[in-house]
């Protein structure tokens, strides 16, 4: 095949827009990475550059995270240079409904791609600045002969914002939460007061449920964060409950977006849960909890200090995770392709 692919002539196909990825996954979760092809994307903060290429480039994160090249779960990251002189790169996410604003799975796999790929050369050997939507993080890597065996990561800071509210949510009644913000904010509900199991066979019922009370505490509540609108939005719910391994703290199962089940712990997910535990007393500081995913895979985090944070008991988490590579696409954009910008059914 690669033969006949090498001897193809591509003559009268110059005109395609090629789009070069690196594909990865996080605890399961996929991260697919431009790294080749996408247009210039202006701004002068990540911000302004998210607001850019969703005004004007739209159309290509439909085309790389729809089908027919991705699928209702899938989740990307673009990179482009530093808007600051302290940070290696700026970076913002999208996936099916549109653009995060903090990725804790994405910021583990991409401390593993600039390390091992060096398309990237960081400023620093042993830690890179990343400026994200949310603010700015630092990761580090644990090599193992030259090779990225664990990420760290420390997050902006964390906070509760909603305790022990409920909500009416259809189908379901009334529904207890705590909302909490890790770089997003998310409804932190026990899985067992709905006698919902976090097994992976149930991921259907799970989406559903978890959009029903995404939807509804954004009808109830008032999400809004203390310096800037655009991180001013519930990102989505997380189900929490008792680990099935009992050498880990808990199991979350988070429902973002529209409807996407993160197969990874979820590290901003994580984040605001050491906000939660560490507020109410549950966690301490220094104290680390390693959490599980729907697959098992896990994360860990700790609360490396407490900061206050705009009116706010916050805390800086640093979460740990391993990421893996996938492969590498060049995927075509034909502009008489009437699918060229994908489509969903989710």
């Amino acid at each position: 095949m690669e033969e006949i692919l090498n001897g193809f002539d591509f003559h009268g196909h110059d005109f395609f827009k090629k789009i070069t990825c690196i594909d990865m996954h996080t605890g399961g979760e996929p991260l697919r990475i431009p790294i080749h092809g996408l247009p210039e994307i202006k701004g002068e903060n990540v911000l302004e550059k998210r607001r850019y290429f969703q005004t004007h480039f739209d159309h290509l994160r439909t085309g790389l995270m729809f089908e027919p090249r991705g699928h209702a779960d899938m989740y990307g990251a673009i990179l482009s240079d530093p808007s600051t002189p302290d940070a290696d790169f700026d970076v913002f996410f999208i996936h099916n409904e549109g653009y995060s604003t903090m990725c804790g799975h994405a910021i583990i796999a991409l401390t593993k791609f600039v390390f091992e790929t060096q398309l990237l050369v960081p400023k620093h050997s042993s830690q890179l600045v990343i400026n994200v939507p949310a603010g700015q993080v630092k990761a580090r890597a644990k090599f193992e002969n030259g090779i990225v065996k664990r990420t760290y990561f420390t997050n902006v800071p964390s906070f509760l914002y909603l305790q022990n509210k409920e909500v009416e949510v259809n189908e379901l009644g009334q529904v207890k939460f705590d909302v909490a913000f890790g770089g997003a904010f998310y409804a932190f509900v026990d899985a067992d007061q709905l006698n919902i199991s976090m097994d992976a066979s149930n991921h259907n019922t799970l989406i559903h449920v978890g959009k029903l009370i995404k939807h509804a505490v954004m009808s109830n509540f008032d999400i809004i964060h203390p310096t800037t609108d655009d991180l001013s939005f519930l990102y989505g719910t997380i189900f929490t409950g008792s680990a099935f391994d009992s050498n880990h703290h808990s199991r979350n199962v988070c429902i973002f977006a529209e409807g996407e089940l993160d197969r990874s712990a979820t590290g901003s997910g994580v984040s605001a849960r050491a906000s939660l535990h560490y507020t109410k007393g549950e966690l301490g500081l220094r104290e680390k909890i390693t959490i599980e995913s729907i697959l098992g895979s896990t994360m860990t985090v700790e609360v490396k200090e407490e900061v206050l944070f705009h009116g706010y008991k916050a805390v800086i988490p640093e979460v740990s995770g391993t990421a893996s590579f996938v492969g590498k696409n060049e995927f075509w954009f034909d502009p008489s392709d009437d699918y060229r910008k994908g489509f969903i059914f989710r």
